[in-house]
């Protein structure tokens, strides 16, 4: 980091301390329903990149995969279906990550529940529809549907896109509503904690931990670095 002049205008300070109380305020605390845990959610903000310590194994999980199950790199997404900069990333970075990597086998996409419910109030909901899809072999078709309509979430939206997906619309409204994977969704959530993710998107790429929705040309550094390791 280059030297910075020691006399800052005393207007760039209290800039400063304004957009850290901006960042605080914004993050807000966190954790599972009713849990009362406080941390700085990351929300795809930060374009920060930092070691996790853990292993694609580690983290992997049963979730939903896309792409070649053999392939030298993992790229784990823990992402809330509610979260604006989850949204960002799918729409503006993920088919460019597709084309290059998913697609040609290089690299392993596996996405996993990480919803903030203090903040969003439907990503839980939303997360176990997820799973209700991926029972039926659509999970990731659903999971496009849910980005898509991210402005319009709801039990009845969830379901609505459920039946015009083609899935068996009476099995996936039992899922959703009896809570079958609500276990499931809260590991996901208590995996991402313990592996150190305060906010969404948080990746894992060969266990390195990359977070927020960054450009692709950042994201593809990364990706490159990791298959030449």
């Amino acid at each position: 980091m280059g030297e910075r002049n020691l006399i800052v205008p005393s207007s760039i300070v209290v800039a400063g301390v304004i957009v850290a109380a901006a960042v605080v305020y914004v993050g807000g605390g966190f954790g599972p329903k009713g849990s009362g845990n406080s941390a700085t959610a990351g929300g795809g903000a930060p374009n920060q990149t930092q070691s996790g310590g853990q292993t694609p194994a580690d983290l992997s999980d049963d979730d939903p995969v896309l792409g070649n199950p053999d392939a030298p790199v993992t790229m784990i997404e823990f992402s809330d279906f509610q979260c604006p900069f989850c949204g960002r990333f799918w729409q503006q970075t993920l088919p460019a990550i597709k084309a290059k990597y998913i697609e040609t086998g290089t690299v392993k996409f596996v996405y996993r529940d990480f919803p903030i419910s203090s903040i969003h109030s439907e990503a839980e909901k939303a997360a176990e529809a997820g799973e209700c899809a991926d029972e039926q072999g659509k999970f990731w078709e659903y999971h496009d549907r849910i980005f898509q309509g991210q402005d319009e979430l709801g039990e009845a939206s969830l379901k609505r896109w459920a039946a015009e997906l083609g899935l068996n619309a009476a099995q996936f409204n039992t899922c959703l509503d009896s809570g079958k994977y609500t276990d499931e969704v809260a590991k996901d959530f208590q995996d991402g904690q313990a592996a150190g993710v305060t906010g969404t998107p948080t990746f894992f790429i060969n266990g390195q931990s990359v977070v927020g929705a960054l450009p692709f040309a950042q994201f593809q550094t990364i990706l490159d670095a990791a298959l030449k390791q």
